[in-house]
């Protein structure tokens, strides 16, 4: 795991001004081959990531991220779907000059199984997409989710859990530093820690997993990473249809379909079909 080291003791001048957004596209690719299976898919993706399930998804996002929450709003929607938004709040810190020493590090937050509540003008935003192809059988879960903070939390800290949470086949992620700071001179800062790449906070066992593409404009403080699971197994990605029921032409033809699909998806494009 690379170590970059943060910006030596800044110290700001009243509250950090600046907001750090994490945004991914999470993408479940399967295939269902009749009608009743694309229905049963789609009832199963409503119950697995229903608004309950997803607010306490955020909860714990919340909670990694060190952030009161404020309010929550949750709807689940006819006829599929789900939203969850969290209002959250950074704790005050305790100073008679209102000065805050920042440092940080980058590193892979924790996993789902070891979460362990202080944003202001920040939010945790999730809206879900599933959707299915009428003819070809493919269905597609979308996952949205916006982690966007002010002060010195860092949304960095719950890319770890949001990843392992959703096992995506796909992911897209986007980091972005908007806005500035100062400093108890009075000098701008418009990013107060230092980054070379979103992949920098990934553990390296989630990494072996995927092929992975950086798109980075260093000057805006833009970040963006692009994730496709390396391994193909058939198996994985067929819904209440079982592999040994499939002709060996039919297998061939789902999985082509299945992986145009999935690069479709990550390079964002449509590919022609000869």
């Amino acid at each position: 795991m690379v170590k970059i080291k943060p910006i030596k003791k800044l110290k700001l001048y009243g509250f950090n001004n600046l907001t750090k957004t994490l945004s991914f596209n999470l993408y479940d690719i399967c295939y269902a081959k009749l009608p009743e299976h694309r229905n049963a898919y789609i009832k199963y993706i409503d119950e697995e990531y229903s608004a309950d399930r997803l607010t306490n998804i955020l909860t714990d996002v919340a909670k990694i991220i060190g952030a009161n929450i404020l309010n929550i709003a949750k709807q689940d929607y006819d006829p599929q779907g789900a939203s969850v938004t969290m209002l959250i709040s950074e704790e005050k810190i305790h100073t008679d000059e209102q000065v805050d020493s920042y440092t940080e590090t980058e590193s892979p937050g924790p996993l789902p199984s070891s979460v362990v509540t202080h944003l202001d003008k920040s939010h945790i935003t999730v809206h879900t997409y599933p959707e299915s192809h009428p003819d070809e059988g493919i269905t597609t879960f979308r996952a949205d989710i916006d982690v966007s903070t002010c002060g010195k939390i860092s949304p960095l800290k719950a890319l770890n859990y949001l990843i392992h949470s959703f096992s995506p086949d796909i992911a897209m992620i986007d980091y972005r530093v908007r806005g500035f700071t100062r400093d108890i001179s009075g000098k701008k800062f418009f990013i107060d820690h230092k980054i070379n790449s979103i992949q920098n906070y990934i553990p390296d066992d989630t990494k072996d997993l995927y092929h992975m593409v950086d798109v980075n404009v260093y000057q805006e403080n833009i970040f963006h990473t692009k994730m496709i699971l390396k391994e193909f197994e058939l198996k994985n990605y067929l819904f209440a249809t079982p592999k040994s029921n499939l002709l060996p032409g039919e297998k061939k033809r789902i999985k082509q379909r299945l992986k145009r699909e999935m690069k479709e998806i990550f390079c964002g494009r449509n590919i022609p079909r000869f």
